[in-house]
């Protein structure tokens, strides 16, 4: 084991980092070849919808976020049925290695598309693709965990999986300004045929039969003792968060003009989240073990308030990347912990179901992000980051009332989950 971590978790970890930097890859290129006039928007763009005061026309920019918005929004919908159907097999690799080669296609089929609508098409298909893989491959590191190292496990996997997605953009910028777009789809096309056969040569379903998976595998709203079920309470706390980190997207011209600073800040001020993720993940991730998890959700949760609301006040690009870098921090301490609490509480042949709520919660927070800033920001360059804190208020609330330790032996901040008797 490398890290104190099981192989075959470093290899699912690595297979998604490889993956995550190809798809990033794709949050650069796709607005660059929309724009390029490659892909033609003839019909479309400029055509105004609705009536009176209610239409609106539509721009290039509008369409650009619809493709961007498509891949998050299909990719959150299908994971908890993708995830329960894992369940009901007792299978997790073919459904990743599927969801990856689809990948794979979608990607090396934008080098011949000129249509926007093939554009939709191929981004509903990654969308869909990633449905598969993402609750499978989670669930996978679940069932390969033990309630001593899950969030360890959690750590690790999430570190790796956030190095790519934070250094995929990076590279594309170097790629697309030294080599071209298309090697850009190219690089995108080999993450996921890396992803494909690392998980085909090193990784195996662990042993467990398709009876092992329970008779009811529908997502629990209401809990027993308490008004929410922890984990659909997590998965809104989830969906807070993931929209905090992704108000900041959509406003990158309003916040360069702002700070009176260029393209590089801006990357380096985006890329922080990531960067205090990958640094926290893991000691994070461990620590919870041993001391529990539900005192790091609290104090996560409790400093994303202040860290995201500071990001509509600061006027220095070197304060807008410290506060980046805190709410990348909080971010850490509220992950690895809700994936390892889920993962307590699934039962044999849940983790595809249960885990399904919070990546699904995560994915529609991003998806979400982006439009919400865009909408908020007319009442204000404040606005966004301000109702992205009060989210985050709400998160900490519904997390301290509705969710409870799962760790027997944590120390502070503990209110273990009933036994049965």
């Amino acid at each position: 084991m490398v890290l104190g971590t099981d192989r075959r978790v470093l290899t699912l970890g690595i297979a998604r980092m490889a993956d995550a930097l190809g798809n990033s890859f794709l949050i650069v290129v796709l607005p660059l070849f929309i724009a390029s006039g490659r892909v033609s928007l003839a019909g479309i763009a400029g055509v105004r919808l609705g009536v009176g005061p209610v239409s609106f026309l539509v721009t290039e920019s509008l369409l650009i976020g619809v493709v961007l918005s498509l891949f998050g929004f299909l990719n959150s919908f299908s994971q908890p049925f993708t995830g329960r159907l894992s369940d009901r097999t007792g299978r997790r690799r073919v459904y990743i290695l599927f969801g990856l080669g689809l990948l794979a296609v979608a990607s090396a089929a934008y080098l011949v598309v000129t249509s926007y609508w093939l554009v939709l098409v191929l981004r509903a298909l990654q969308g869909l693709a990633a449905g598969f893989t993402i609750p499978s491959t989670v669930a996978l590191v679940n069932e390969l965990a033990t309630s001593d190292d899950r969030g360890g496990n959690f750590g690790v996997f999430n570190t790796l999986r956030l190095i790519g997605f934070g250094f995929g953009p990076i590279v594309a910028g170097v790629v697309i300004e030294t080599v071209s777009v298309d090697a850009a789809f190219a690089v995108a096309v080999v993450g996921a045929l890396v992803s494909f056969l690392l998980v085909v040569i090193l990784v195996e379903d662990p042993e467990r039969t398709e009876a092992s998976a329970a008779d009811d595998l529908s997502v629990a709203v209401r809990g027993e003792g308490s008004f929410l079920d922890p984990v659909f309470a997590l998965g809104i706390g989830t969906f807070c968060m993931a929209i905090g980190i992704a108000l900041f997207a959509t406003l990158e011209g309003q916040v360069n003009e702002r700070l009176s600073q260029g393209t590089f800040l801006f990357g380096v001020q985006f890329g922080a989240v990531v960067i205090a993720n990958v640094v926290f993940q893991i000691p994070v991730g461990r620590a919870s073990d041993r001391v529990g998890r539900r005192p790091f959700l609290l104090a996560g949760f409790l400093l994303l308030i202040p860290s995201v609301a500071a990001q509509g006040f600061v006027t220095d690009s070197l304060l807008m990347v410290v506060a980046r870098f805190v709410q990348g921090a909080a971010v850490a301490m509220v992950f690895a912990p809700s994936l390892a609490l889920a993962g307590d509480l699934a039962g044999e042949g849940e983790s595809g179901t249960t885990l399904s709520v919070l990546t699904m919660a995560f994915g529609l927070g991003v998806a979400f992000g982006p439009l919400l800033s865009g909408f908020l920001e007319r009442f204000g360059f404040a606005v966004p980051f301000v109702f992205g804190a009060v989210l985050a208020v709400l998160a900490f609330v519904i997390t301290y009332s509705q969710v409870d330790e799962t760790v027997t032996d944590a120390r502070g901040l503990r209110r273990p989950i009933p036994q049965d008797d």
